[in-house]
């Protein structure tokens, strides 16, 4: 199989690497003059770190394997702190690399932790689940959760360089595999409509990584996230596009304490962000049917519990794009045309809820 490099521009440019066997350009990236490489993966499972650390050894780096504990579960300042005591205790210089090894908690903890050690050390990203390699690995934005929040302690650290072993893909679980769609998707109702087609064209291939479209969708949205971070690196501005369905889901995961997957609260809050424009009559009621078909054909959620709207509303307050006591929302006034919603009453926001609670 050949080998994709899509390009994220800006002022720390790199490449994100896109097939089978690209685990051994990895050596390569972590470069000369490294002594030690601390690999940061899953405790749950070793077998994914495994090939990624034999790769390291055979050239001739001193490994350290730092499991951590899956899921959100990992990204805790306690959990960041055993990693920079770690850190410490194996000697891990400036000239030194961190790797993270796995799904989307594990690479935003990896290049929080790389990103904060002596001011910043090499990160090289390896993601092994369809949400990390599409969107969390992808990208520079890195963090961990606090009580209040998700995300809401970070820093923007782009990596030396993302490697997405495609083969990975056959073992993810079946359910994590979709919810990772729940990303796919968004990138094409915010930038290219061509993703929603090819869904629409065969769903149940893209429930499964064998699929006929799994590598155009995986490469189109990293494409669009590439496109976006090269332009605007610390959200100032056009970047804020891709918290496209966010600020509810975020909301979500934290009601939930995180038992919820991410791609399945983002899901439900896309088809949220849509009735929002719907109702402030920016979006037709074809482009808000067309997200709930669309997200319903390959069996994710859009829908949730009614009685949540007070937890969640509070939830929705600390949102990184509020400014001030001002709530922002990303929204859409048609597929590709996206915009914000400032200060949006809370009756649009309670009767949009209704919507998807019904």
């Amino acid at each position: 199989m050949t080998v994709t490099r899509i390009r994220v521009h800006g002022d720390a440019p790199y490449d994100v690497v896109v097939g089978t066997g690209v685990l051994a350009e990895l050596p390569a990236l972590v470069g000369e003059g490294v002594r030690t490489v601390a690999v940061v993966s899953p405790a749950s499972l070793p077998e994914i770190s495994r090939p990624v650390c034999e790769s390291l050894r055979a050239a001739g780096y001193e490994v350290v394997s730092l499991p951590v504990p899956d899921g959100e579960q990992a990204k805790t300042v306690g959990v960041a702190a055993e990693l920079w005591s770690a850190f410490g205790r194996y000697g891990i210089t400036r000239t030194d690399a961190v790797v993270g090894v796995g799904g989307g908690a594990t690479t935003d903890l990896a290049g929080f932790v790389a990103a904060t050690w002596l001011r910043g050390v090499k990160v090289i990203q390896v993601p092994t689940t369809l949400l990390a390699m599409v969107d969390a690995a992808v990208g520079g934005k890195t963090g961990i959760n606090t009580p209040e929040g998700k995300n809401l302690v970070g820093a923007f650290y782009p990596p030396k360089g993302v490697l997405c072993d495609l083969a990975t893909l056959v073992s993810v679980p079946r359910e994590d595999y979709v919810a990772g769609l729940a990303e796919i998707i968004k990138g094409g109702f915010i930038a290219d409509p061509t993703i929603l087609m090819l869904v629409e064209d065969d769903p149940a291939g893209a429930r499964v990584p064998e699929g006929d479209h799994t590598r155009a969708l995986i490469e189109r949205k990293i494409q669009v996230k590439a496109d976006v971070v090269g332009a605007d690196l610390k959200e100032s501005g056009l970047r804020e596009i891709l918290n496209y369905g966010h600020t509810l889901a975020h909301a979500i995961e934290r009601v939930e304490d995180y038992r919820i997957r991410h791609g399945e609260a983002v899901a439900i809050g896309l088809v949220y962000a849509a009735e929002v424009a719907r109702l402030d009559g920016r979006l037709a009621d074809a482009v808000v049917d067309r997200t709930r078909s669309i997200l319903t054909s390959v069996g994710l959620p859009t829908s949730y519990r009614k009685d949540a709207w007070p937890r969640l509303r509070e939830h929705m307050r600390v949102d990184k794009k509020s400014r001030g006591a001002k709530l922002r929302l990303v929204v859409l006034d048609d597929i590709a045309r996206v915009s914000r919603l400032e200060d949006p009453s809370e009756e649009l926001l309670e009767s949009a809820f209704y919507e998807i609670s019904r």
